[in-house]
């Protein structure tokens, strides 16, 4: 059983919640596989990306870097902020498209291992430089190796290759491989079992492995799980439940069961998005119940957030229009810094929790309580918030109307007699309907991401004119927006009978490392 022990070797000290580490892809696809992968891929990054540019509140993407390699490695887009920068990043998917999907080549079997290491020392340039003088939220990378080669063969060949390399600032090294297979279950859940993964160690550091199907809405999920909160630095929420001491029941509250869990967004807030078409009634608003409960989670760990379960609730008597607010899963937490035995007990009591509801067809109804009470005088409003059991070893935790904020709203009953010339027509009607057994949402869509790509402003002219001025292109060379490297890149050994070409003299040395007076050419935040 993975907690995620082992993978951070240096974790991030973020305060909150949704601050990601900065991520590096690596696309590792060789022809003729590229020209079946190429455009379901960048279609899946366009789409990712334009809901991470986009989002606000909480800053959930830090950078991003991408490389690609095919007969050699090749730097497509050095690190840069990822809120703010659609319009380059999309420029880099354009450039992707473009790569050559036909032909062959012999590849190099160590331009992958190149690729890991070259971007490495990309990320500690880049961290030695921006913000000098400020802590950054950020200390260790996370590599993600998106390959079409067989996964077992490419993790041996980095395992081999990085075995005697610095790796103290890799928090994860991921292969996915990408399968020809065909998208029979869609759910909006995520996209690889994480108990089927397998993990390499080498010094320390785990290889994940994982697959991905070759179609847009599998490499889109597996994008949007960067959005989510990885982090297992502490747990999020404490779940209280009544002391199994029922005979003593001054000591109920004194010694309550404690489960420890992890929160994990269900869903998108389309409040924290721009233009949508229900975002001026701010129903979601981040300044409420997306406040109270997931960043209050992200408090300090001497005070974790606690859930007290106050009573048990009939799943038969409870009305759905009594929530409010957007729905939020607990699972057993992954805390690295709790034992074995305790992450084990702990997360066999949660199973069983969720075991014995499902049984019982029961609610539970919970108590928010406050991480401290401060020097204020003044008695804080308490959110309630009912927990609902499923089939996935997952519970659903949703925020429950009080006494103070319920309207009066009649409910008639429906009459026994109902004019039979209406009840045939409905009926009718209800016959021509298509019926499924469940609602699926990644099989129905609302154009926001076309919508999302047209809000951000077109660039006008050229992007980088000062990397296309360099010099001339070699014939049959395609124009790209392509920005230079921040550190020196690693050697390539040059081909037989072909000398290496020397810099230019008088070019000053800095041109090839991190122009600090340049800052907005080379990590602009804003396209």
């Amino acid at each position: 059983m993975h907690h995620g022990r082992t993978i951070g070797k240096g974790p991030p000290s973020a305060t909150e919640i949704n601050q990601q580490p900065p991520r590096l892809l690596i696309v590792h696809i060789a022809l003729p596989s590229w020209a079946d992968i190429c455009s379901n891929l960048c279609e899946a990054l366009q789409n990712f990306f334009s809901l991470a540019c986009s989002l606000m509140g909480p800053n959930r993407m830090s950078l991003f870097s991408l490389y690609m390699v095919q007969n050699q490695h090749e730097c497509i887009l050095p690190f840069v902020q990822v809120r703010g920068n659609f319009v380059r990043l999309q420029a880099c998917i354009s450039e992707l498209r473009m790569l050559q999907r036909e032909g062959c080549f012999r590849p190099r079997s160590i331009s992958l291992q190149l690729a890991v290491e070259d971007g490495l020392q990309q990320f500690k340039q880049y961290s030695r430089h921006v913000n000098t003088g400020a802590a950054l939220p950020y200390t260790s990378l996370e590599i993600t190796v998106l390959t079409s080669q067989p996964g077992k063969e490419v993790v041996k060949k980095l395992e081999e290759g990085l075995k005697d390399k610095d790796l103290l600032r890799v928090r994860r090294l991921q292969v996915v491989e990408v399968i020809k297979g065909i998208l029979e279950d869609m759910d909006s859940a995520s996209p690889v079992d994480e108990s089927g993964n397998d993990e390499i160690s080498i010094l320390g550091t785990d290889i994940d492995l994982q697959t991905i199907d070759n179609d847009v809405i599998s490499m889109e999920i597996f994008f949007k799980a960067w959005l989510h909160n990885s982090g297992t630095d502490q747990e999020h929420i404490h779940l209280l439940l009544p002391s199994q001491c029922f005979s003593t029941l001054s000591r109920t509250r004194d010694n309550p069961m404690c489960l420890k869990c992890d929160l994990q967004e269900r869903l998108l807030s389309p409040s924290l998005l721009p233009g949508t078409a229900d975002g001026s009634l701010r129903m979601d608003d981040p300044k409420g119940d997306f406040s109270t409960l997931y960043q209050m989670a992200s408090q300090s760990s001497a005070s974790h957030y606690k859930l007290r379960v106050i009573k048990a609730l009939k799943y038969s008597g409870f009305c759905e229009s009594l929530t409010y607010g957007l729905p939020f899963i607990l699972r057993p937490t992954s805390c690295w810094k709790l034992d074995w035995d305790e992450l084990e007990t702990n997360q066999q009591h949660f199973h069983a929790l969720c075991h014995s509801l499902l049984k019982r067809e029961w609610l539970l109804l919970a108590k928010g309580e406050p991480t401290s009470l401060g020097h204020s005088q003044r008695v804080l409003a308490s959110t309630f918030y009912v927990i609902m059991p499923s089939h996935s070893l997952t519970l659903l935790v949703k925020a429950v109307a009080t006494r103070e904020l319920m309207l009066p709203s009649p409910f008639p009953p429906l009459p026994d007699d109902l004019p039979e010339d209406s009840l045939k027509i409905v009926e009718s009607m209800l016959d021509s309907l298509e019926l499924e057994p469940t609602y699926n949402p990644l099989q129905v869509w609302s154009h926001l991401y076309s919508h999302l790509s047209s809000t951000f402003a077109k660039p006008q002219g050229r992007l980088y004119p000062s990397w296309e001025s360099r010099g001339p292109r070699k014939a049959g060379q395609l124009p790209t927006n392509r920005v230079r490297a921040t550190v020196v890149p690693l050697p390539v050994t040059p081909a037989p009978g072909r000398a290496p070409k020397m810099p230019a003299a008088g070019k000053s040395s800095s041109e090839d490392f991190f122009l600090l007076s340049e800052p907005e050419e080379e990590y602009p935040s804003q396209p």
